[in-house]
């Protein structure tokens, strides 16, 4: 159902396609269509231990690596011809029974399960949905999870694995979870949208056996101030606020597992040199035994900003973007940082990516979803001063409150009036709460209550004890053949449980770059209806020229962008280009530009990820750079 290269290729080269098809191309056998398909075709997921042969019942040749994915090029009775790419041609044959049909070319992977119960995966539909609409189901589900604890799950249960207790994160360490199927259903709990997926799962690589020291648990936190003149008494407040819980620390163990690290932003230099900058890394986040040059740090950023910046929004995201790409969470790579906590400080909105004083064209949306990836939550606390108004405080409350999401939580604090009693007593808050999480991984005596601390807040500590201890213990996803989970909790639908992901190529992840490239220049040169049409009637006659092409796999009978890409049609997403109609692009200027702004952004996410080597992971021995493969959330799809 979805081929991540049928699509990204597809749209690229309808606007990229120049001159005849190469000769060797052209004599490259093709895989089997699905059926009712004519630019998608049959893929496979090898089993363990699947062997390729080099005939059908011929002699076994070598042993494929667990869920590659395959080509389907012919198919004989209990046999698939098969091959790694399109391009290369089949390799052998598999017998049947050694791998599992494909539909779609997505993966789940797991939320971090803090703040709800532990997911069970079951050998069938019905018993999932038997658990989900259950009079008494939290009971129930209680009782299957002590039973999995104990090791003592009956049979009848039906009962495939369950989600680990930790958390593992995809990113950092991809395990292959491949969504064989999916029904869109309603949650019994509240009737909201939810899937019910057949999931496959085997880990990647081999479980780690080490055992977690609580005791090695820390925190990093980096402040990201806002130095712009309006901030300069609310940044003496954080002086104060985080002076008072470092003396309170100090000569603590606690005082030596808090680490700090301070970014200032103000805005486009180019539009008022006075400024000085941009963004600047004041102190580097380090593991320091004297957290003196921690406060001296914060004193100085009371130097603020002598001149008036270029509007009053400011360069937030900048700030944020620098702090999360630029700080060494990993610690020269040798002992990370396991709690890492951006705290946001301003008294302004982000510049809207059309500004033309913002740095970048990321939204918060993608510079959420970039923190997150890393292990990274920001807190955002805004100061709703009354220099601002009500529609400037609700424009930037709405863009923190999407920047400051952390699973299913929200880290945004509005301070009212400004008021510095309150701004302080939060900072204080946010800080002491942090450290109680240390506190509570030494099992030792929290500060706060949980009441005092906050759901949310609880939540996130819980969060990163979980990401710690799947990292140090080398935690795995359930080592299970084929299994039935839902996509929101069966206990709580307002947490996610499963998150359905993109398996891409870095080839692939570079043409959609190219493509969102491409299709924004054309985009940026129809300012008028008229040019609106004929950008719409430009892209689809390449794309009807390039369905004469067995190359280019895309169906030209489609209405919209998207739709020329059959894989997208049985998504259980809806993807921007889908929606994008002749009429819709016609419309308006403003639906236009909002296509458009949303490319720019998702653009610059492709690149970064593009130029980051831990996101990357080869599925075999040998596998050349461009075929390694990370798997991308829906959620920034064009």
């Amino acid at each position: 159902m979805i081929t991540a290269g049928k699509w990204v290729s597809a749209l690229l080269l309808a606007v990229l396609m120049q001159g005849p098809v190469p000769a060797s191309a052209q004599e490259v056998q093709r895989p089997l269509l699905a059926e009712g398909k004519t630019s998608v075709y049959q893929r496979v997921l090898t089993r363990p231990g699947a062997l390729l042969h080099d005939a059908a019942g011929g002699a076994a040749t070598r042993t494929y690596p667990t869920f590659l994915p395959l080509y389907v090029y012919a198919e004989q009775p209990g046999w698939f011809q098969v091959g790694p790419s399109v391009s290369s041609g089949p390799e052998g044959w598999v017998e049947a029974g050694a791998v599992v049909r494909w539909k779609q070319n997505i993966v789940a992977a797991f939320t971090n399960p803090a703040g709800r119960k532990r997911q069970i995966l079951f050998d069938s539909e019905e018993r999932l949905r038997w658990l989900m609409e259950h009079e008494a189901l939290r009971e129930v589900q209680d009782q299957m999870l002590g039973e999995i604890a104990a090791g003592q799950v009956p049979p009848e249960r039906g009962i495939a694995a369950a989600e680990p207790p930790v958390f593992v994160n995809i990113v950092d360490q991809l395990y292959l979870m491949p969504i064989l199927d999916f029904v869109q259903d309603l949650h019994p709990l509240n009737y909201e949208e939810n899937l019910l997926m057949q999931v496959a799962s085997v880990p990647l690589r081999e479980a780690g056996q080490g055992q977690a020291d609580p005791g090695d648990f820390d925190a990093g936190i980096v402040f990201v101030f806002d130095t712009t003149q309006s901030m300069e008494p609310y940044i003496a407040r954080t002086q104060d606020a985080v002076e008072q819980v470092v003396r309170e620390m100090r000569g603590t163990e606690i005082g030596d597992r808090v680490q700090f690290g301070v970014v200032a932003f103000r805005d486009n230099t180019a539009a008022e040199p006075r400024l000085q900058y941009r963004t600047r890394t004041l102190l580097p986040l380090q593991r320091r035994n004297d957290q003196t040059e921690v406060l001296a740090t914060i004193r100085a950023a009371t130097n603020v900003a002598s001149v008036d910046s270029p509007g009053f929004n400011e360069d937030s995201f900048a700030g944020v973007e620098d702090a999360i790409d630029l700080t060494d969470w990993e610690a020269g790579g040798g002992d990370p940082f396991d709690a890492r906590i951006v705290i946001l400080i301003t008294d302004a909105g982000p510049k809207d990516v059309r500004d033309p004083n913002a740095r970048s064209d990321i939204g918060a949306k993608e510079l959420q979803r970039a923190a997150q990836d890393e292990g990274v939550a920001v807190m955002t606390l805004h100061l709703k001063t009354s220099a601002g108004g009500e529609a400037q405080h609700a424009y930037a409350a709405n863009a923190y409150r999407e920047l400051s999401r952390f699973q299913d939580d929200t880290y945004y604090y509005g301070i009212d009036d400004g008021a510095p009693e309150a701004f302080e007593a939060t900072v204080k808050r946010l800080v002491t709460a942090i450290t109680d999480v240390i506190r509570t991984a030494r099992n030792e005596q929290r500060v706060l209550s949980p009441e005092e601390t906050g759901p949310a807040l609880v939540n996130l500590g819980l969060a990163m004890q979980l990401a710690y201890l799947g990292r140090e213990t080398g935690a795995q996803a359930p080592d299970v053949i084929e299994g039935w989970v839902s996509e929101k909790a069966v206990e709580d639908p307002s947490r996610l449980a499963i998150e359905p992901r993109l398996l891409v190529t870095k080839n692939e992840m570079a043409t959609m770059a190219d493509l969102l490239s491409q299709l924004l220049t054309l985009g940026e040169q129809a300012r008028g209806a008229e040019d609106a049409a004929s950008f719409f009637t430009q892209v689809r006659d390449v794309v009807a020229r390039m369905a004469q092409n067995p190359d280019r796999l895309v169906n030209p009978d489609s209405d919209t962008l998207g739709g020329a890409l059959e894989f997208l049609e049985d998504l259980p997403y809806e993807s921007q280009l889908m929606l994008t109609t002749e009429e819709r692009w016609a419309q308006s200027a403003m639906n236009r530009r909002q296509i458009l702004d949303g490319m720019r952004q998702k653009l610059v996410q492709y690149r970064k990820w593009l130029l980051d080597p831990d996101v990357w992971t080869a599925l075999y021995d040998g596998a050349p750079d461009g075929d390694h493969v990370f798997a991308m959330p829906f959620d920034v799809l064009p």
